[in-house]
């Protein structure tokens, strides 16, 4: 009797931990919530700078020069992309008339909506976008504020205290669509078609991911194709997980093309091939002291396979390569931003030598 009566008990018990393991693991393969609230698009990327910061040691992202506009924006708003932005997810909308078409409609270049997380001052910051919109709407209880940037509507609506919205795509539907779906429970089954068919490829512990539908350029020669002459859906991600180190010193990166068939694969392969080959016998004309340790590693790191009609690339990115691009990177903002300054600069408040 005693058996009969704690037999319901124990299955009961194990039904509701196989319920939460599930739970857990289908939470682990699900887009980052930023990415879920996302419109269709035809390509996503996702960054998570505030784990990148903490890989970094804690540092802000390299400073970069402030244009007038946007040192208004900072000292109204009290926010700063490079301090207080946490996580970013973009999705891209390509022109219809690109090949293979695109969700961007009849604009004649990629139109981008986003979810931005990071410590903002709502208050502030809708007080500043009051203040420079060209309009206000109300959609079930947020403003979405119409802000005119260089011939383009941009429409910004907070979703959250630490969260907004931000689209340039024409159509209004597209913002609403992302206040709508950030009203709804969140759910590992949710977020745009193209992310939840192939997130699921996406390295764990990724700091920054790429899923993105690649056409040939075609007659299209601005369209998206990171030099592929056949159809393919690209997946990148760097993550800082190491199987070999405690504190990884690097990021693994992958990438990986899905193509329609196993000779398409097979050209990539042989593409990648090639331009490792050109690397290295260019490293070899410089000479061992003329080579960049950080950049040899790296080449070095590369490895390319073929699985069925996949193209697969691994390879390791050093830290110190990582920290020298987006220097390199914050430097090319900054002299872009001077020249832009020198140029604009009024001919009676240029200095006399």
């Amino acid at each position: 009797m005693r058996i009969r009566r704690t037999f319901p008990i124990v299955l009961t018990v194990v039904l509701i931990a196989i319920a939460i393991i599930l739970a857990v693991q289908l939470r682990k393969r699900a887009p980052p919530e930023p990415a879920r609230l996302l419109p269709g698009a035809d390509a996503y990327f996702y960054v998570n700078v505030e784990w990148a910061r903490r890989a970094a040691g804690g540092k802000d992202l390299p400073a970069v020069s402030h244009d007038p506009q946007y040192e208004r924006f900072v000292r109204e708003t009290g926010f700063e992309f490079e301090r207080d932005l946490d996580k970013a997810a973009f999705a891209v909308h390509y022109p219809a008339n690109w090949p293979g078409g695109g969700t961007g409609g009849s604009a004649p270049e990629p139109r981008f909506s986003e979810v931005l997380e990071g410590r903002f001052e709502s208050e502030r910051l809708s007080t500043y976008l009051r203040k420079i919109a060209q309009g206000v709407e109300s959609y079930h209880g947020i403003d979405i504020f119409t802000v005119p940037v260089e011939g383009r509507t941009l429409r910004v609506a907070l979703l959250s205290a630490d969260s907004v919205a931000v689209s340039n795509h024409d159509d209004p539907a597209v913002i609403r669509g992302m206040i709508d779906h950030s009203k709804r429970l969140a759910s590992p089954f949710g977020g745009p078609a193209l992310l939840r068919q192939y997130y699921k490829h996406v390295q764990l512990a990724s700091l920054a991911w790429l899923v993105a539908r690649i056409e040939p350029p075609g007659n299209s020669p601005t369209a998206l194709s990171f030099g592929l002459e056949t159809p393919a859906t690209v997946v990148v991600s760097g993550s800082v997980l190491s199987p070999l180190h405690l504190r990884p010193e690097a990021i693994e990166l992958r990438a990986e093309a899905f193509t329609q068939n196993p000779e398409d694969a097979r050209a990539i392969i042989d593409k990648v091939n090639v331009f490792a080959a050109l690397t290295h016998s260019a490293e070899s004309a410089a000479g061992v002291h003329g080579a960049d340790k950080d950049i040899k590693t790296f080449f070095e790191s590369i490895q390319v396979k073929q699985e069925g009609s996949r193209a697969v690339l691994k390879a390791s990115v050093p830290y110190g390569f990582m920290r020298k691009l987006l220097a390199e990177s914050g430097s090319e903002a900054n002299e872009t931003n001077e020249g832009h300054h020198q140029q604009t600069q009024h001919p009676a408040e240029t200095p006399v030598k």
